[in-house]
C-alpha cells in the first residue's frame, strides 16, 4: 500500500543522511566544487575535511543539483508515497528552488509534488522540516503543509558572527580594503539572514561583544514582535556554527542560559553557507511555529 506524504529537503538544512533515516525523510545532497572537482555534501566529504580545505584557501564554490538528479529522487519517493513535500534552500540564496517549482508544474508532478519556498537555510530550514513532520502527524496534507510553512515565512531570522573576513572578501561580499581594516581592528561583522537574503547587521569589536549583541537582539525580537507566541511556547530558539566542537558547545550553552525555558536546536552550518562565511562563524536564530 502507498504511504501518504513523503518529506524531502536538501543538505543546506544541515540534516545528515543518517538523521534523515531516523526522521523518516529524504535529503538531497547538494553539489559543490573544490578545485573544479564535484563533491556532494554528506556523501563523499566530511565536515572536517571541508573546513581544512577552506583554511588552505582551496578554490571552493557552491552549485545547484541538476534537474535530473532532483526528478530522479522525486520519482523514487513517489514509488512509495502518494505525494511529496519538498523543502529546498531559499529561492533568495539559490536558483534550485525556482527550478524545482517550475518542474513541479509538469504533468507528472502536478498535484503530487509541493515545493515549499519559505526562505530558509541552515537550522531554520531544519526546523521547517521538523515542523512539516509535526504538521503531517496532525493530519495535514502535502498542500496544507506547504501553505502553513509559507504562511509563516517571515516569522524567523538568523544572525551570524563572522570570525575571519577573508571569506566574505573572497565571495565578493566585502572589498579588500574593508577586509584589511576590519582584520586589523578585530572587527567581527554580524550578518542577518532574512527571508532569503544575507545582509550586514552590525560590526562589533571582538567575538565576545558580537555574541552578546546577537543574543540581546534575538531576545528583543521574540519578546516584543512575537511576545504572544513566545508566552505560549511557540517560538523555537536555534543555534548554528562553523566553529570547532569546543567553541560550538560553549556558544550553544550561552544561548541556552539566555533562554532557559526553551530547548535550543543547534547544528553545524551547512557547507554551502560555511564556504561564504568561513570557519569560526557563530549563529543564533528564532523561528515561530507555523
Amino acid at each position: 500500500m502507498m504511504k501518504k506524504t513523503g518529506i524531502l529537503t536538501d543538505s543546506h538544512s544541515g540534516i545528515t543522511q543518517e538523521e534523515a533515516k531516523k526522521l523518516g525523510i529524504y535529503v538531497l545532497p547538494m553539489p559543490f566544487y573544490i578545485n573544479d572537482q564535484c563533491h556532494y555534501e554528506g556523501k563523499d566529504i566530511s565536515r572536517e575535511e571541508f573546513i581544512e580545505l577552506l583554511k588552505n584557501d582551496e578554490n571552493v564554490s557552491t552549485s545547484q543539483p541538476s534537474p535530473e538528479a532532483v526528478m530522479n529522487l522525486w520519482d523514487e519517493i513517489l514509488k512509495e508515497y502518494e505525494e511529496l513535500v519538498y523543502i529546498p534552500i531559499s529561492s533568495g540564496l539559490s536558483g534550485s528552488c525556482s527550478t524545482a517549482m517550475a518542474m513541479a508544474q509538469n504533468d507528472d508532478y502536478d498535484g503530487k509534488v509541493f515545493v515549499v519556498d519559505n526562505g530558509r537555510v541552515s537550522t531554520p530550514m531544519k526546523q521547517s522540516v521538523l515542523d512539516a513532520i509535526e504538521l503531517f502527524n496532525e493530519g495535514c496534507s502535502a498542500k496544507e503543509i506547504k501553505n502553513r510553512l509559507e504562511d509563516a515565512k517571515g516569522k524567523m531570522g538568523i544572525f551570524v558572527a563572522v570570525d575571519d573576513l577573508k571569506y566574505l572578501k573572497k565571495g565578493g561580499r566585502i572589498s579588500s580594503s574593508v577586509a584589511l581594516v576590519g582584520g586589523m581592528l578585530k572587527v567581527k561583522p554580524i550578518l542577518k539572514f532574512d527571508i532569503g537574503t544575507l545582509d550586514s547587521f552590525k560590526n562589533c569589536r571582538g567575538l565576545i561583544k558580537a555574541k552578546t549583541v546577537m543574543i540581546e537582539e534575538v531576545k528583543r525580537i521574540v519578546t516584543t514582535d512575537y511576545a504572544e507566541d513566545f508566552e505560549k511556547g511557540n517560538v523555537h530558539i536555534l543555534a548554528a556554527s562553523s566553529a570547532d566542537e569546543e567553541e560550538t558547545k560553549k556558544w550553544v550553552n550561552e544561548i541556552q542560559e539566555a533562554f532557559p525555558e526553551i530547548k535550543v536546536l543547534w547544528d553545524y552550518l551547512p557547507m554551502g553557507i560555511t564556504c561564504h562565511i568561513g570557519p569560526g562563524g557563530l549563529g543564533i536564530g528564532y523561528s515561530v511555529r507555523p
